[in-house]
């Protein structure tokens, strides 16, 4: 891929007008603000699609950086571009990935469904800033053009959903998959912490047969070493791209080969896995890989939902509840109740992970409206997918930094649960037999005495009943199960 960059105007970014200047699309004059490097078309989405206040997240325009720079080179190296334009393209394109033109890209969500308004503002941002770049005038499309040069070989059709995966990789490789590690990281710890230390297990909400705390850890960290694995697997399908199909996907105006040669530019450009789309039709027809990846970060977001529902319960308390578990008193928990400490990291990770499964539901469904060769649902579903990615992120880290890893065991509770559980009867069933057991158990609970009590008065020897209905015997083999040991 070529990288030779002529010799460019050192120019700072900015246009250093105030007012309004005269830009113009094929449908006529517009004004647009002489602050700004967008154009025409940018405006009349600004004009024609202020809904709400839900603005294209700028991953997007920092991806589609990427394709705009590796088509410049590409189409320099062909011959196709003067390498001097291309090297102000790739210059803007630069800077669009860095950030620092960010506050280019105001447009809404809701906005035409395949992109185009969000290219054509790409591709507005950088010929003007090219322009400038190269002693020309911003508005004059003069010397490099959005349509005829910065957006060479391609179309909305492919470039959208290029930079659709570029961003969704980068935000799930980069963000999410790192917190959800972290979180299961200090699960881990916790459930080495506590290994050894028997508990009441509960089906049912019921009470059940023992475990130990380190074996309950254990199953929350599997739950999301399992979902993580799952998200990280589903990111193989938005790795192949749509670039190089053009209008329907057929490649038509670009190139021979186009589509191969700048999936492997910004494989190289980007350092992710990236490949052209086998099937350009299916590509650009469906999002069926942006599926995938939703129903990934969803996976997540179940787990982590019934993860912080057990802790949540588990907490509760301190007098009238469980509390089994103390959770770090970060802030006060109530207006009226003073001392009143409460499961917050818990409730805002359940609303986070409702807001993510809802989320998938649309991406689902936007995904089934593929209508012919074109899905036109496309930024409502990138919206959602990295909405989903950064809060999935944000809320694992501050689940594991303010809640998880100061979480405390109340032995003393602990201990009593087990002490008084009835269902420690479950290991004298095969030895006097499930229906004798059943009424031992029966009839601790009706006349309030322990499980030991009712069976030495309905003929179990004492002795017999301390070695059978021993709690830490039937907890299997705890630091096995945490592959502590052989």
């Amino acid at each position: 891929m070529a990288t030779e960059k002529p010799e460019l105007r050192s120019v700072p970014i900015g246009t250093g007008a105030t007012g309004t200047r005269l830009e113009r699309d094929s449908m006529g004059p517009v004004e647009v603000p002489a602050e700004h490097y967008w154009g025409a078309q940018t405006q009349r989405s600004l004009i024609h699609f202020s809904i709400g206040d839900d603005r294209m997240p700028t991953a997007v325009a920092r991806a589609y950086g990427y394709v705009k720079k590796a088509a410049a080179l590409l189409n320099a190296e062909d011959g196709r571009i003067d390498r001097t334009l291309a090297a102000a393209i790739a210059a803007a394109a630069d800077e669009v990935i860095s950030g620092e033109l960010d506050t280019e890209f105001p447009l809404y969500v809701w906005q035409t469904g395949s992109g185009t308004h969000t290219n054509m503002n790409v591709n507005e941002v950088i010929a003007n800033r090219a322009c400038q770049l190269l002693g020309g005038e911003l508005g004059t499309k003069t010397p490099v053009h959005p349509n005829d040069h910065v957006n060479m070989g391609q179309s909305s059709n492919d470039g959208f959903p290029t930079a659709m995966h570029i961003a969704t990789l980068q935000a799930v490789r980069d963000r999410t998959l790192p917190q959800l590690d972290a979180l299961a990281d200090a699960v881990r710890d916790k459930a080495e912490q506590w290994v050894e230390v028997v508990k009441i297990g509960r089906t049912h909400l019921q009470d059940a047969t023992p475990l130990t705390v380190g074996q309950e850890w254990s199953g929350w960290e599997a739950q999301l070493r399992g979902a993580r694995q799952r998200l990280d697997r589903s990111l193989e399908a938005v790795c192949d791209l749509a670039a190089g199909g053009t209008a329907v996907g057929t490649g038509i105006n670009a190139p021979d080969r186009f589509g191969e040669r700048i999936a492997a530019a910004l494989a190289e450009l980007t350092g992710l896995p990236l490949a052209t789309a086998p099937n350009k039709f299916a590509a650009q027809a469906s999002l069926d890989g942006m599926v995938a990846v939703s129903a990934g970060l969803r996976g997540a977001a179940v787990a982590l939902m019934k993860i912080a529902g057990d802790i949540r319960w588990l907490a509760s308390g301190p007098r009238a509840g469980l509390h089994e578990l103390k959770l770090p008193a970060n802030e006060p928990g109530s207006s009226i109740m003073p001392g009143k400490v409460n499961p917050t990291q818990q409730e805002a990770m359940t609303m986070v992970c409702l807001q993510v499964i809802g989320e998938d539901s649309i991406v689902a469904s936007a995904g089934s409206l593929g209508d012919f060769e074109l899905n036109t649902m496309r930024p409502v579903v990138i919206d959602n997918v990295l909405h989903s990615a950064r809060i999935l992120a944000d809320a694992c880290r501050q689940f594991r930094l303010h809640s998880v890893e100061g979480i405390e065991l109340d032995t003393g509770r602990v201990a009593d649960y087990v002490g008084r559980s009835l269902m420690l009867v479950t290991a004298l069933s095969p030895h006097i037999g499930y229906d004798r057991a059943s009424a031992i158990a029966h009839k601790a609970d009706a006349e309030g005495t322990t499980l030991r009590e009712a069976a030495i008065e309905l003929g179990v020897d004492a002795a017999e009943f301390d070695r059978i209905a021993d709690p830490a015997a039937m907890v299997g083999h705890p630091r096995r199960d945490l592959g502590l040991e052989p």
